[in-house]
């Protein structure tokens, strides 16, 4: 028979027995869990990396998608020049910046003159001038100007050399200053034919733009290039020749007959690069002398 001694030992023995049990299946419910989590971390982790991978992170599809501005157009405070006329601004995205575009401008001195718009060179003109053409803003205006550089100078309904819409551009092709000692091949800034922006300050260009008649290789080029005449320089060449007055500011730089631009109108862009005006014999000439404008 047992004694109370030995009973004592084997419930003791037993109780323990049990305690081992129930530890060692605590840590293994512990494992498990640890396994279960670390394994979920993991697939978090992969699951994170690969659309970290795929862009997922990346700011906004919409705003990655969303297309750069080409120009700016800065306003003009029409309040302050009553000259200045609103026709809205030009868009700022999907204007296109290659090939060519045709500018038509018919006046009453006889054939169209066409215009061949580079819009590699200079694309905020070329929308400029597009934008004002498609509002009428130079139909039945007149060529204010015959300036001593041998240019026509157009494009301000006022006529006064102050007008133009309410906005400007800054200027986008002005030739390279020339050598000091340039070779006897070396074409003109602005060989005869050219047609390029004026603006008063400079790089505040906005409707205005001269048509040279003649060669101009200034000391200090100024006027950004948009393009070259393609027809009717004949034409350009017989209103630079017209007769000049006195423009009420003691400049004789007023055509003595009228000339008007009955209607300019802009085509659809072309693919054909813009072809650069073929070289002309240079001659020095003056720095710009144009009357001050609002561009």
């Amino acid at each position: 028979m047992a004694s109370s001694r030995d009973r004592q030992r084997r419930l003791a023995r037993e109780k323990l027995d049990r305690q081992m049990a129930r530890r060692a299946a605590r840590a293994k419910r512990r494992r498990q869990i640890q396994a279960g989590v670390g394994a979920s971390v993991v697939l978090a982790l992969v699951v994170v990396g690969s659309v970290w991978a795929l862009g997922g992170f990346d700011r906004d599809p919409e705003e990655n998608r969303a297309e750069p501005d080409v120009c700016a157009w800065t306003p003009q405070n029409a309040e302050g020049n009553g000259d200045l006329k609103d026709v809205g601004t030009p868009p700022t995205k999907g204007l296109p910046t290659s090939g060519t575009r045709p500018m038509t401008v018919t006046t009453n001195q006889g054939a169209p003159i066409t215009v061949e718009l580079d819009l590699a060179g200079a694309p905020c003109a070329a929308a400029s001038i597009a934008h004002l053409a498609g509002r009428s803003f130079y139909d039945n205006t007149k060529c204010h100007e015959i300036t001593a550089e041998g240019a026509l100078r157009c494009g301000d309904p006022s006529g006064s050399g102050l007008g133009g819409p309410t906005y400007s551009f800054y200027d986008e092709n002005v030739p390279d200053t020339p050598s000091p000692s340039p070779a006897a091949d070396q074409p003109p800034a602005y060989p005869k034919g050219t047609v390029a922006m004026i603006a008063s300050p400079p790089g505040a260009n906005s409707s205005q733009f001269l048509i040279f008649f003649k060669d101009f290789n200034p000391t200090e080029p100024a006027y950004s290039v948009i393009g070259k005449v393609t027809g009717g320089l004949d034409v350009v060449e017989k209103v630079g020749a017209l007769e000049t007055v006195d423009n009420g500011s003691g400049a004789k730089v007023k055509p003595k007959t009228d000339v008007v631009i009955q209607s300019l109108t802009v085509g659809e862009p072309a693919t054909t690069p813009a072809v650069t005006p073929a070289p002309a014999p240079s001659s020095p000439a003056a720095a710009p002398s144009a009357t001050p404008s609002a561009g």
